[in-house]
């Protein structure tokens, strides 16, 4: 009974499996969609209770999926704890939370339920591939968002001393000046805060120069790891 649980609720090549995949997946964009009425002002109370009855069912069917991934698991701590475990546990944990809880905190509850879109990941081939290639080229990735952060402190502190004299409320501290080196290091520019210094302007050239790289690398790298997850899967 436990191999046949396993080979409906696990990725498999059988017809039963893939059924039971495209069931969960419709089930996911049909939460998300009910998710999204809900936020509708003025509903109907007819219409609430529909989109409560469908948020109820799914939630069962999600607890059953989840429960059953645990029954059929090799190691079940191991699972409980990896990421599609803990994505299957945050897509059914905030409905199971709103009962008896302040209604005023159920916004922040709700918000939870978007990780069930994760799910769909599982049952994606192209998005598998994704997290394939995310895996395999995590190192490049660490180490990438470690000078990225590096190189944001520097410009937060560049650019502090080149703009506090001539716009003290701006660039106060390198806390405030925070913000700009994110904006510019990723080529945002909002445009809400601006050297007018020359040393600041010139400065900025640079750090632009340099938030174009930084926009290419990761691209460069998960596209890499991504050709090579999928020329590994067709060999």
């Amino acid at each position: 009974m436990r191999q046949y649980i396993k080979n409906i609720v696990e990725i498999n090549d059988n017809r039963t499996s893939k059924i039971f995949a495209i069931f969960i997946q419709c089930l996911i964009l049909l939460s998300i969609i009910t998710f999204s009425i809900e936020t509708i002002p003025n509903l109907k109370p007819e219409t609430k209770s529909i989109l409560y009855a469908i948020e109820v069912f799914c939630v069962v069917v999600f607890t059953i999926e989840y429960l059953l991934r645990i029954y059929v698991a090799d190691s079940k701590p191991r699972f409980i704890f990896s990421f599609f475990g803990i994505i299957d546990f945050l897509a059914i944990l905030p409905f199971y939370l709103s009962f008896g809880v302040d209604l005023r905190s159920l916004r922040a509850l709700r918000f939870l339920r978007l990780f069930r879109i994760l799910k769909l990941v599982r049952y994606n081939r192209a998005m598998i591939h994704f997290t394939t290639a995310i895996k395999s080229a995590k190192e490049e990735i660490l180490l990438f968002l470690f000078i990225t952060l590096i190189l944001i402190y520097f410009s937060s502190v560049g650019i502090y001393y080149f703009e506090n004299e001539a716009q003290p409320e701006n660039f106060s501290s390198v806390f405030d000046s925070l913000w700009w080196a994110i904006v510019t290091l990723t080529t945002v520019g909002y445009g809400d805060v601006y050297p007018i210094t020359v040393g600041g302007k010139v400065f900025t050239f640079f750090i632009l120069l340099i938030g174009l790289g930084i926009v290419a690398i990761p691209t460069g790298i998960i596209s890499s790891a991504l050709t090579k997850s999928v020329d590994k899967k067709d060999a």
